[in-house]
This record gives C-alpha cells, structure tokens and sequence, in this order.
C-alpha cells in the first residue's frame, strides 16, 4: 500500500509540473507573437489613454524584430513578415535612445513626409490637418498637476481619415511652433495625443525618428483601468476605483 502511495503521488507531482511547464510555453509563445500587456504610466496619450490603463499589443501587426523576443535577444536584425503601421495608429515601441524603455505614442509622420507644427496646428506635407474645436476635456489634470482640470480638447482627422481627440493645455506651448520634420527612410514620426505634455519625436534629442525595427506593436484594446493614484492589487478598492467604463474598450 505504502509503495503504491508513493508512487501515485510522484505521478501526481509529475504531471503539476509538466502542466506548469506547458502553461508557461503557451504563455512564453502568445506574449512572443501574439499579444503582449502593458500599462500606461504617463499622461502624454490623454485623453485616448490614461494613466492605469492595461491594454494588450497585438505582436503581429508590424511582423516581428529581435524587440519581440523576451529580452529582446538580438538573434536577428530587421523584421520578418514585416507590414508598416498605418498612419494614426497607437504603437507601442522601444527608444532609439534606450532601448530598454517602452514608449507608447501615435504614428502621425511616415517616412519621407514633412512634419511640422505651427501655433499649435499639426502640419503633414506643408497641409494643416483638419481640426474641430471640441467640449474641453474635464478630469485627471493631463497638464502635470494634482487637480482635476479642464482642458482645451480637438478632434483632428488625419489625411487617411483616421480622427482622433488631442489635447491643447496651454497655447503656444513648447513645441507648438517647430521647424520641419523630414522623416527618414524606414522611420517613423510619433507623437502623444497630449500635445504639450509628450517627449515624442518632437524632441530629437530624446525620441526623434524611430526606427521601423524598434516598434514593438500596436495598442488594441484596454482590458483594465484602475484611477490614477490606485493600485492594482488593491482589489478591495476596486468598486470605485476601477473605471469601469473603460473595460475591454478598442483603443483607436
């Protein structure tokens, strides 16, 4: 009785670890080609994505570089099955600077284009893309403060029609007047929806012109949102402070 016992449970324990080691190749191969999570922990995407949301990067989208293996082993150069991301799409990429740091920004310059903003108005190709006023944005302060705040907010449609909100804190703003951009061969202009509160690639010298093979993928849907200034393994907390309105939402 005792041997049969002993045995029963080494298989026992053998067949835990052998469905931990599955779970863990299953889980290894979605993250390394299908979908990969990230938070938001800057405001310089409000209000299309605030700070606490969890969203999931599709991997696929743009093929794939060495900066989709974990640890981005650099095993090969360029990309495999490589498909340039479209013009306003939300793409998740790492810094040309440091490569080790994730940046999540919209594609507004392909390559070869002419960038520019001039008093605030975005400029592609020396033509100012169409801007409508909307209703100021109300909430976590997108401006750097505390406070609640209201916020100069727009609706702007890119050549191809893609429209999205951005946001106007303040006029005349740091980069809201800038000399032209002209986007590499095989880079990428980026720029955060929060127009004066983004490092993107306004600044050359910390974002600049990112390169094709840096982008990691594209932002698709948010599948958690907890407030700013929340946790999320505080999930006794999480009747208020989850916004729950954001769940599962389609990031465009």
């Amino acid at each position: 009785m005792s041997v049969t016992s002993g045995t029963k449970t080494e298989s026992g324990f053998g067949e835990t670890i052998r469905v931990v080691i599955h779970a863990l190749l299953i889980a290894l191969v979605i993250r390394t080609f299908l979908f990969q999570p990230f938070n938001i922990p800057s405001g310089s995407m409000k209000a299309t994505l605030l700070v606490g949301d969890y969203l999931f990067v599709s991997k696929f989208s743009y093929g794939y570089s060495h900066y989709s293996i974990p640890l981005s082993l650099p095993l090969f150069s360029g990309r495999i099955f490589g498909s340039e991301p479209a013009r306003g799409d939300i793409v998740v990429f790492r810094l040309p600077k440091d490569d080790s740091t994730d940046y999540i920004k919209r594609v507004i310059g392909l390559p070869g284009d002419r960038i520019q903003m001039k008093e605030g108005l975005l400029y592609i190709n020396d033509v100012p893309v169409k801007r409508e006023r909307l209703s100021d944005f109300i909430g976590e302060d997108p401006c750097g403060s505390d406070a609640t705040a209201r916020v100069k907010r727009w609706k702007e449609t890119l050549p191809n029609g893609v429209s999205y909100e951005s946001l106007d804190c303040v006029d005349n703003g740091f980069y809201d007047n800038t000399n032209v951009y002209t986007v590499p061969p095989g880079h990428f202009f980026m720029m955060g929806d929060n127009r004066d509160n983004s490092t993107d690639s306004r600044v050359l010298s910390a974002v600049g012109y990112v390169p094709f093979e840096n982008i990691v993928g594209r932002a698709q849907m948010i599948f958690f949102s907890i407030a700013e200034g929340e946790h999320a393994w505080m999930f006794w907390r999480w009747p208020t402070a989850v916004r729950w309105n954001r769940l599962f939402t389609i990031v465009r």
